[in-house]
């Protein structure tokens, strides 16, 4: 309706309308971030009443005292509607998954294709936005605002003294309790980040900083010197197939100790090597895909940068080799820009695609026609949708549902933990066939390739262990199995002998652990015998079993 400066017997003042959003947001939409104080204070050996009863009065003059420097004429519906729908979102996404959205999760939303998107959908969420956001944000639109008159008595009514009020009341509980808050707020750093909408906010624009407003940094070139070392002996092209996959941990895996069959295809595979303890870059496709292809190590890693400077595929590009980048995944994640590239059409098979994704056997699909079009030494990245949720039940055919019962719905979390487990490992199983059969299509073509084929997950998943579901926390944060990923490496003995790899000592090196995706850089390019100033031979977990 409509907001007006003149006094007025008719709607709200304006502070008592931010008041009113204060207390929402604290009360209402932070649900998470108050649980998670719960928890906390439960562990405490001694916790002040006091202490306990001046969190959502500290919350309540914050968001107050924040609000009110964003309330203006003609801006606050406009502001603060959409920031109670999102708000929702966000909520629901602690309250049900446990995520903290921050600028990784951000970034993997903002480039994740619709129909991806679109897996998250539920009923449940369609009900929690209603109500906790869409209604509010309705009483909001529909009420009258006045704003105090003339412009000297709207400062001071509906600015000066709520805020004063505002600074008042958080100066008193500092003075009260400033040690207990120092304590949780050290302890638990990572509670700013569940804080909504400020987290939110700061995040969005952190974001929009680095990808739109930043000044561009010159393209960085790198690998100039690249070059291949050695053609094989045998003559016969080099071919290596990287399979990169989507959200498999390796808690889950059968190769790694896990007492379900995960893996029933490649431990039938002889000479397959797999690597049992290896960590992510970080817990998102944004962040560890293009961390993995990029030279930097997790701890120096910038995404900005990194997309602004050559990565694997173009270094191994400028030595003469070959290249396709296959994706059913939604896009590979700006790693792919100088090579060809086909991204597969949700609706490019009926038998395999239902028009909103595509299991990952459509990479098949052609697959030996597009490597023989190829030229030279050789390298084909598959990009699949592996174990993408929440809707686990989508990423694999009837034929592979072999745990049972599985969850059949988005939201994931009414679902039993057995169900849930069950269509995980059901994703597990059919990527494991998806990896044997790329084996078979080399063994196939050995006559005309020496090849090899390296998978690595880019992260791992939540199940619901201690209240998360899915992926995307921040690294410091996220469990163990967010942070472990399957690696396994195969090769033909034509491809080994060239490399000089007594596969032995592959076994051993692997069975080492202490592994991560900032070595898959240098392993590949060990692999396709391409040496350059960025190639660290230390980094290369093979270089120690070259004769």
């Amino acid at each position: 309706m409509t907001e007006t400066n003149a006094a007025t017997t008719g709607g709200r003042p304006l502070w008592q309308v931010v008041l009113a959003l204060a207390v929402y947001f604290t009360l209402g939409l932070n649900l998470a971030l108050a649980m998670k104080l719960w928890a906390i204070l439960e562990q405490l050996p001694e916790v002040s009443p006091g202490f306990v009863l001046s969190l959502p009065l500290f919350f309540i003059a914050a968001f107050n005292l924040i609000f009110h420097c964003l309330s203006w004429p003609g801006l606050t519906k406009p502001l603060f509607v959409p920031l109670l729908v999102v708000g929702s979102v966000l909520s629901y996404a602690m309250v049900q998954y446990g995520l903290l959205v921050d600028q990784e999760v951000i970034a993997s939303g903002v480039e994740t294709n619709a129909h991806e998107l679109g897996s998250y959908f539920s009923a449940s969420l369609l009900l929690w936005i209603v109500g906790f956001g869409v209604l509010p944000a309705l009483i909001l639109w529909r009420t009258r605002i006045h704003y105090g008159g003339t412009f000297p008595r709207f400062l001071l009514i509906n600015k000066l003294v709520p805020m004063a009020a505002s600074v008042a009341v958080i100066a008193l509980i500092a003075a009260l309790y400033y040690v207990d808050y120092a304590s949780v707020g050290r302890n638990n750093s990572y509670l700013r980040k569940m804080i909504i909408p400020t987290h939110f906010v700061y995040s969005v624009g952190k974001y929009v900083n680095h990808n739109y407003l930043s000044t561009p940094q010159p393209y960085r070139e790198l690998g100039r010197d690249a070059h291949i070392t050695a053609e094989p002996e045998d003559g016969k092209p080099r071919l290596l197939v990287l399979v990169i996959g989507e959200t498999a941990r390796a808690a889950n895996q059968q190769l790694n100790g896990y007492q379900r069959e995960t893996n029933p295809y490649t431990s039938a595979i002889d000479e397959l090597v797999y690597f049992p303890d290896v960590a992510t870059c970080g817990t998102a496709t944004a962040i560890s895909v293009p961390c993995m292809f990029s030279d930097f190590d997790r701890g120096h890693f910038d995404r900005a940068k990194a997309v602004n400077q050559d990565n694997l595929m173009d270094i191994l590009h400028r030595a003469g080799i070959d290249m396709l980048w296959r994706d059913n995944d939604g896009g590979s994640q700006r790693v792919a820009t100088h090579i060809a590239y086909e991204s597969i059409p949700a609706d490019s098979d009926p038998a395999l695609c239902d028009g909103e994704s595509c299991v990952d056997a459509v990479l098949l699909k052609g697959l030996s026609d597009k490597i023989d079009a190829l030229s030279g030494d050789r390298v084909v990245v598959l990009h699949l949708m592996g174990s993408h949720g929440p809707t686990y039940f989508k990423r694999y055919p009837e034929a592979f549902a072999h745990f049972q019962p599985a969850c059949a719905r988005a939201d994931i979390e009414n679902c039993t933990q057995e169900e849930l487990v069950n269509v995980y490992d059901n994703t597990l199983r059919y990527t494991d066939w998806m990896l044997n059969e790329v084996v078979t299509l080399l063994q196939s073509h050995q006559a005309e390739y020496d090849s090899a084929m390296l998978y690595i997950s880019d992260h791992g998943e939540s199940l619901g262990e201690d209240g998360l579901y899915l992926h995307g926390m921040p690294y410091a944060l996220a469990p163990l199995t967010q942070r472990r990923v399957p690696m396994m490496l195969w090769m033909t003995p034509a491809f080994r002998q060239d490399e000089g790899l007594a596969l032995s000592c592959v076994q051993k090196q692997a069975a080492l652990g202490g592994w991560s995706q900032d070595n898959f850089f240098h392993t590949v390019l060990g692999l396709m015998k391409v040496d350059s100033e960025v190639y660290q031979p230390g980094m290369d977990p093979l270089r120690p079993c070259r004769s």
